[in-house]
């Protein structure tokens, strides 16, 4: 066997690639190429798997609620959403004065600086009316019914 451009004797000492009378000679611990089969069928099970993972609802984006606190009230007070989704309710403080967006029904209690919004997530929520409030004004009140 020889190896290399200079065709020096050489038994199992070439080195990976190198050219064995015209044609590339494979090193014992060279790996072999994958077949062509087989890397469709990876390619396939990885774009499947991508698939299920990212259409999964995790990955769905929730429905939006935005609420304002305007003049010691919720506007809207009366929001309506799909049950057994996550909600995520975005509540702005249009007022001078802190607020606090409190539900008991669905165990949520967060103060809203003048000005500033905040963020809740609830559910995913069985069907039914649950009710939230300001606890610092309570005459502000509001109802999330979900269907």
């Amino acid at each position: 066997m020889f190896c290399g451009p200079a065709l020096k004797r050489a038994t199992l000492f070439c080195a990976p690639g190198q050219w064995v009378k015209g044609e590339v000679k494979r090193h014992a611990n060279m790996q072999k190429p994958m077949p062509h089969w087989l890397k469709q069928i990876l390619s396939a099970t990885l774009m499947a798997g991508a698939f299920f993972i990212f259409s999964s609802p995790v990955f769905a984006a929730e429905p939006e609620i935005a609420i304002s606190i305007r003049d010691r009230h919720f506007v809207p007070d009366l929001i309506t959403v799909p049950a057994g989704q996550k909600i995520k309710i975005i509540v702005k403080n249009e007022d001078a004065t802190t607020s606090e967006f409190e539900s008991i029904d669905f165990h949520r209690e967060k103060v809203v600086q003048p000005g500033h919004e905040i963020t809740v997530y609830v559910g995913p929520l069985d069907a039914g009316s649950y009710e939230f409030f300001d606890d610092f004004h309570p005459e502000s009140r509001g109802r999330l019914v979900v269907k």
